[in-house]
């Protein structure tokens, strides 16, 4: 009999598989998070709260009719479901829905202003100082290492303590939470400045900078065109953990009376004020406390989301 030699038959490619040869990492990054349903959760339950916090004036005035500055004695402690006031009153009567949204505008901009600006910083010096090494780096290295000596939450309570409690500058724009903004971002750097030092000391050696090299490219050139790119990835993740971190560190701040001080309101110091009006109002430390570990939680959420999105070794 006759031998049949058997042809190999063409493997069709489905059309999903069709569209994803030569896709880029933004795109799997996208494909990915679409698929996962915790991490959008997480980003919707951040959008709400931001959305709602910037539109606290109109909740207020349109929503509430209420203003909540205006303080009434004899409404003192109203508890959650009262007339008029959904999650009750303060110890002075003022509403505390519409504190919470007034709060949530300072805390939620303190986190946010002051990651970027760390990321600004750290990304700037870790670019540097990973692609041009030598007597730069050594000396943002030993300005890193001396940072990092000294425990982080007693560094930002010198700080403040001296900035905000000064009296030379009292009036000036380094009051208030701008000040807090200030400290917190120009002290919160050197983490991802050591982070994109480390991805920039492995990028610089690839063949695609070292062709960009030989062909004449700028120093500056390669590290806006091919390497700031290739490090968005770890920008965003850190930048999403850092928030979280940031929201936690001044509410720790406020707490202990070195944060945001009133008149203005964070969501650390309504726990702060709260933490003596326990037995009176439960519901002035549960409402703001419940606020901030949502809110970080959601953001570390997004930051691991993020992470597994961009790895480029994950298996699909």
């Amino acid at each position: 009999m006759a031998s049949q030699i058997q042809t190999p038959k063409a493997i069709s490619i489905g059309g999903e598989e069709k569209q994803r040869v030569g896709e880029s990492l933004t795109a799997l990054a996208l494909r990915r998070l679409r698929r996962d349903k915790l991490t959008l959760v997480a980003m919707s339950v951040i959008l709400v709260l931001a959305l709602l916090s910037f539109a606290a004036p109109l909740i207020e005035r349109y929503v509430l009719g209420v203003d909540y500055t205006s303080t009434n004695i004899d409404k003192a402690f109203l508890t959650i479901g009262a007339p008029g006031h959904i999650l009750g009153t303060d110890d002075v009567g003022r509403d505390h829905l519409a504190r919470l949204l007034y709060a949530g505008q300072i805390s939620l901009s303190i986190a946010f202003i002051s990651a970027i600006l760390s990321l600004i910083i750290g990304v700037t010096l870790g670019v540097i100082t990973g692609y041009y090494g030598g007597i730069v780096d050594d000396v943002v290295n030993w300005l890193i290492t001396t940072l990092d000596s000294i425990p982080s939450l007693f560094l930002l309570i010198i700080v403040s303590g001296v900035v905000l409690r000064s009296r030379d500058l009292s009036g000036t724009i380094f009051t208030g939470p701008f000040a807090l903004v200030l400290i917190l971002g120009f002290l919160g750097w050197s983490g991802i400045t050591r982070l994109v030092r480390g991805e920039t000391l492995s990028i610089r050696e690839r063949e695609y900078i070292i062709s960009a090299r030989a062909i004449g490219s700028s120093p500056i050139r390669i590290m806006f065109t091919h390497i700031i790119p290739n490090l968005l990835s770890v920008v965003f993740i850190t930048l999403a953990i850092d928030i979280g971190s940031l929201i936690l560190v001044e509410s720790a701040l406020s707490f202990l009376g070195f944060g945001v001080r009133p008149p203005a309101a964070s969501w650390g110091n309504m726990l702060t004020n709260a933490n003596s009006f326990f037995t009176k109002g439960p519901h002035l430390v549960v409402a703001p406390g419940l606020l901030i570990i949502v809110t970080v939680l959601c953001l570390y959420v997004i930051g691991d989301g993020l992470r597994d999105a961009f790895d480029p070794t994950a298996i699909d």
